[in-house]
């Protein structure tokens, strides 16, 4: 799958690649051909700006819609946001933090860390942020932890070959 193939490129092989079929199904129920009321599109509901950012290179870019390139996206663009959460958070949840920066961007979750600290909460814990992030984001990290729940209750515990 489009999933296992770009989940190994840009987060090791030692990634379970389910967590972006997870991520996907939450963002469009893996439909190629969505778009959000925001413009996101495809299956990982990436913004045009977002994908032409990571395409820059390309000189032919190749369509958005085209599922394998959009997932292909998404799990690069998901690995950009893993990136600038090392050092910052607990690593146990800093693929719970990329996932958030996802749905409701980096300086968003920043946003809500700040609010964490300002109550006195710890703003490294996904659990003492996610109170201060947008409702739809909370709702979204769930939804994908719930949809790995089958395979593991707790989120990645650590990303081999990933750091």
């Amino acid at each position: 799958s489009e999933f296992k193939k770009y989940a190994k490129r840009y987060f090791g092989a030692g990634f379970d690649w389910r967590w972006f079929k997870a991520q996907g199904a939450a963002e469009s129920t893996l439909e190629p051909l969505a778009v959000s009321h925001r413009g996101a599109r495809g299956v990982m509901q990436i913004l045009p700006s977002t994908y032409q950012e990571i395409w820059s290179e390309i000189a032919a870019q190749p369509h958005i819609e085209e599922a394998r390139w959009n997932i292909a996206s998404g799990i690069a663009y998901e690995r950009q946001l893993y990136e600038r959460w090392r050092g910052r958070v607990a690593e146990e949840d800093r693929f719970k933090f990329a996932l958030a920066s996802y749905n409701a961007g980096f300086q968003g979750i920043l946003n809500a860390r700040a609010r964490t600290r300002e109550n006195g909460r710890d703003p490294t814990l996904w659990s003492h942020v996610a109170p201060h992030a947008p409702a739809e984001t909370r709702h979204y990290v769930r939804r994908i932890l719930t949809l790995m729940a089958p395979e593991t209750s707790v989120g990645p515990r650590s990303i081999h070959g990933a750091s």
